[in-house]
């Protein structure tokens, strides 16, 4: 069996990759370009991969096939309705990065609400020593006790960041993805939109959520409020996000995901990387060396019982829509 791992870079310089040998030959790639896509997996029987889109037009010369592997829970990149009509397995893995995003989460609110960067810089700057004065209080900033946290999508991330705003002291208030759950305070998006201090997003990619953080929702948003998005890039409209900052409407703003990736220098985020109270990190929340070893071994699994005949974090079944 021949194995191709196509973005290896993606995944850390940290990570090796032996343990996929026991199922036989494995070609590592630390990054493949569109033109060498089709070259690299033309006789692979399985692909391991991140980021890379994977459809109709470069799959169709790849006869071995069998199964493809990603590299995280999100699976918008592959076409998965043509792999099932191809009859290739299709898996993703789940559960892997909840600490580490939950973390990066947590820590972008509590520095946000803090002001954290600007007092590190206040005294960096060497101000500190200059005052005079024994402290330096300003910009204001607000305890995160009894503030309002809206978490937009209560997966196993989601819910993770609600046990940390909770013992935070947050009052807590959901708008599910999917379905409600008993002891949860689930709100419509609007109401949660209209009562948050804090909100941040944990949903999918897909046509219900792509854009569903847009200008109208943004403007019933609290003055200054606090907006984290480590889900997926599009499902905001960046444009209004950006502008919302300017104006003040939004008072901090934590972004880790781009609507293009890496961002592009056309990205409407460029017009405040160097504004106070912005933070932006370049897509790492889930990428803790706890969870990409655990996103490994996850993916170990998932080939393992593919070869046994199982269907182990399938994502292809039933997808036919044609």
């Amino acid at each position: 069996m021949k194995i191709v791992i196509l973005d290896a870079k993606t995944l850390g310089d940290d990570i090796e990759f032996s343990q996929f040998e026991k199922f036989g030959e494995v070609a590592v790639y630390q990054t493949t370009s569109p033109m060498q896509l089709e070259e690299r997996i033309k006789d692979a029987e399985v692909i391991i991969l991140n980021k890379i889109k994977l459809n109709a037009s470069n799959l169709e010369n790849a006869k071995k096939l069998k199964l493809i592997c990603v590299t995280a829970t999100g699976y918008d990149n592959i076409d998965v309705n043509y792999c099932w009509r191809r009859e290739i397995g299709v898996c993703n893995v789940k559960g892997y990065s909840t600490d580490s995003v939950a973390q990066l989460t947590a820590s972008m609110a509590l520095s946000l609400m803090t002001h954290l960067s600007e007092f590190d810089a206040y005294v960096k700057s060497g101000r500190y020593t200059a005052g005079g004065v024994q402290n330096h209080l300003k910009p204001y900033f607000h305890e995160m006790t009894g503030k309002t946290w809206g978490i937009v999508g209560l997966g196993n991330i989601g819910s993770r960041v609600a046990r940390i705003a909770n013992i935070l002291g947050c009052k807590v208030i959901v708008k599910p993805h999917r379905r409600k759950q008993e002891g949860i305070d689930c709100v419509s998006f609007e109401e949660l939109c209209e009562k948050s201090d804090i909100i941040s997003v944990h949903v999918p990619l897909s046509s219900e959520t792509k854009g569903m953080i847009d200008k109208k929702h943004i403007d019933m948003m609290k003055d200054g409020v606090i907006f984290i998005n480590v889900s997926r890039g599009a499902v905001a409209d960046e444009e209004a996000l950006v502008s919302a900052f300017e104006s003040g409407k939004i008072g901090g703003l934590g972004i880790d995901v781009y609507s293009e990736e890496p961002m592009t220098s056309e990205s409407p985020y460029n017009r405040i990387l160097d504004k106070k109270n912005v933070i932006f990190t370049p897509h790492m929340a889930w990428g803790a060396y706890e969870a990409r070893r655990r996103c490994m071994d996850e993916i170990f699994k998932n080939i393992e019982t593919f070869l046994m005949g199982g269907r182990r974090n399938r994502v292809d079944v039933n997808k036919n829509t044609a």
